[in-house]
């Protein structure tokens, strides 16, 4: 701690003023007062001269009158400093050539050093002063040194005996020949220390009494006392706070759990038909279709039959017709000996039985159909598969997703549902799906085999199911190990090898939506993360466990995309284009391009989160 004492011109003494940290102005004279240099001249104006007293450790003591500021019983330098300070104003008087060198200082001026050797009592000793050191500063110096008053004269004489005027401007000598120093006592001047002796404790008092200002223990204390009171209130009443959020939270899950139980109470008054059976199905009767007759121009067929092909531009009835004329125009009408009405039929009852869900509809049975329409073009399989497999797939495509409850298996199994317990936790939902599809194909109204042989039926239902099957992605990595190992040596006689094919390309198409541009894929993602949230907040209101890709407080696009793409899609339409060369420049190059948008969009949103982000919550240091 610094302790700063200015003193007046006309010798009364200044203002005292505290400083809490160290300062050391460019140019300060450090005075050597008996070996002790921890005072040191900090500013010299027109009115004043301020000098700063380092202070060690304390305790420090002020007393009555002529008591000075004492550490072990010894005086302090800065009472014996302030003593000579005011006797040295009232003998040298309040103005010379010192201030205006002291202004220079003030006002800039550099502060070069100059040292001499001088020879006290038999030991030489090394002085150091500025450049305009005052003459009475440096004879005061060296009559400290040498244990004389600052008061006394100070004469010195070079090596030859010649007397050196005590400036700042005398000739530097080295440690070889020192100036000889003798001592003159002085006269005491008329204005004697002692009668200043008032003056003198009036610096003292100021000082004491800023120590006081300083060390106010008694102060401190009860301002302490005082805080910690009001921490404690604070505390206090924070706690309550807590107690009432708490309970807020919990009648909020109470009004949520009421509102999802009131809205499944009218979602299950609304559907006929049980979430969880296969028991019902609803049939179409009457044999002429109720949508109308849509004469496709070569626009819309050509482009039927592209990856890119745009599905939300298409009404439901329209949706029909085009998955008519892929049956036709595939030959399958031939090949299985359909009756058109009866087509016409069976594709009403089927967008019948697909439930209003945001994504596992009908506008999904027909995306994942016309992918597969496009496919079978793009990779000409007309040429290499026969007719009845190509009939297998469109088929396979339509129905594969049919009265799904909008909620996934690890939903029905661990709620266990009728659906998990009736296929005992083996793909319960798949089942399903293939369930109802031979249901609707078990009436004659909507039988679009019916006119084939008993065997080619079985062969059409063990087809089928297998199909459907294969689009449980818990057999996803099975499923693909199988196709690439037979890839490379493919063969297009071998029904294992069809098999597999058939199943890799269902699975393509069924999460193929990345394939397509991102202003028709991205409104899909949208879709399957309204489904996955409200699957998690009917698991949450359960008690059931929750997929983190599902829960809407964890989960954002481009986290629930950037994974399933790079690890998911692009092995899976890579390990196609192996086969089938053509697709790495659409579909795979596609998906590509969809990683790299999500990507970007993460780096987005972490710059958005950052940047909301207070700085104290960053993870600094914060004193």
């Amino acid at each position: 701690m610094y302790i700063c004492i200015s003193i007046g011109r006309s010798g009364f003494p200044g203002s005292l003023i505290r400083e809490p940290a160290p300062y050391s102005p460019s140019g300060s004279t450090s005075l050597q007062l008996g070996g002790v240099s921890d005072i040191e001249a900090v500013s010299n104006s027109a009115s004043s001269l301020e000098f700063r007293c380092v202070l060690g450790e304390g305790p420090w003591k002020f007393g009555d009158p002529g008591i000075s500021a004492r550490r072990g019983g010894t005086a302090h330098p800065i009472y014996t400093y302030a003593r000579s300070l005011v006797k040295k104003r009232l003998e040298c008087g309040g103005d010379d050539s010192r201030a205006d060198r002291r202004r220079e200082m003030g006002n800039g001026v550099s502060m070069q050093t100059r040292c001499i050797f001088v020879e006290i009592h038999g030991r030489t000793e090394k002085v150091t002063f500025a450049r305009h050191c005052a003459s009475k500063d440096i004879q005061e110096t060296i009559a400290l040194a040498a244990g004389a008053s600052s008061w006394t004269g100070v004469i010195l004489k070079d090596k030859h005996g010649g007397l050196v005027t005590v400036t700042s401007a005398m000739d530097n000598n080295t440690l070889d020949t020192p100036y000889k120093v003798q001592i003159v006592e002085a006269k005491v001047p008329k204005h004697s220390f002692s009668d200043n002796t008032e003056m003198i404790q009036t610096v003292v008092n100021q000082v004491a009494e800023q120590f006081n200002r300083v060390f106010r223990t008694e102060e401190n204390k009860a301002e302490m006392t005082t805080r910690l009171n009001a921490l404690e209130k604070r505390m206090e009443r924070e706690g309550l706070k807590v107690v009432d959020i708490e309970r807020c939270r919990k009648d909020i899950s109470e009004i949520k759990t009421q509102l999802y139980d009131n809205k499944l109470r009218l979602y299950m008054e609304n559907h006929s038909h049980s979430p969880v059976s296969d028991d019902k199905k609803m049939s179409y009767a009457g044999d002429i279709p109720t949508y109308p007759k849509y004469i496709l121009s070569q626009e819309t067929i050509d482009y039927l039959k592209k990856p890119t092909f745009d599905i939300w531009h298409w009404e439901p009835n329209e949706m029909l017709s085009l998955l008519e004329h892929m049956y036709h125009e595939l030959g399958l009408v031939h090949e299985f000996n359909m009756n058109p009405i009866t087509l016409k039929r069976w594709l009403l009852c089927i967008q019948h039985n697909y439930r209003n869900n945001p994504f596992h509809n009908f506008r999904h049975c027909f995306c994942v159909t016309q992918m597969m329409y496009g496919m079978i073009h793009l990779c000409n399989l007309q040429e290499k598969i026969s007719r009845f497999n190509l009939g297998l797939l469109i088929t396979a495509c339509i129905c594969h997703d049919l009265d799904h409850p909008g909620y996934n298996n690890a939903y029905q199994i661990n709620a266990k549902t009728e659906l998990a317990i009736r296929y005992n936790d083996q793909s319960p939902l798949e089942n399903h799906h293939a369930a109802v599809c031979f249901q609707i194909l078990s009436q004659p109204e909507c039988n679009i085999f019916g006119n084939v042989s008993d065997a080619d039926f079985n062969r059409v239902r063990v087809g089928i199911i297998a199909l459907i099957l294969a689009t449980d992605m818990a057999r996803h990595a099975e499923i693909l190990e199988k196709f690439k190992v037979n890839v490379d040596h493919f063969d297009y006689k071998s029904e294992d090898h069809i098999t597999a094919l058939k199943m890799i390309l269902i699975k393509c198409c069924d999460i193929s939506n990345e394939v397509r541009p991102m202003a028709e894929s991205e409104p899909w993602l949208d879709c399957l993360l309204e489904e996955y949230f409200n699957q998690s907040d009917r698991e949450k209101a359960e008690g059931l466990p929750v997929a983190p890709f599902m829960d809407r407080e964890k989960v954002t696009k481009p986290t629930a995309q950037i994974g399933f793409i790079k690890f998911v899609l692009v092995p899976l339409f890579d390990a196609v284009a192996r086969l089938f060369p053509q697709i790495d420049g659409t579909m795979v190059e596609s998906l590509r391009q969809a990683q790299h948008h999500y990507e970007r969009m993460k780096l987005e949103d972490d710059a958005k989160k950052a940047h909301a982000t207070p700085p104290d919550k960053r993870g600094s240091i914060v004193a």
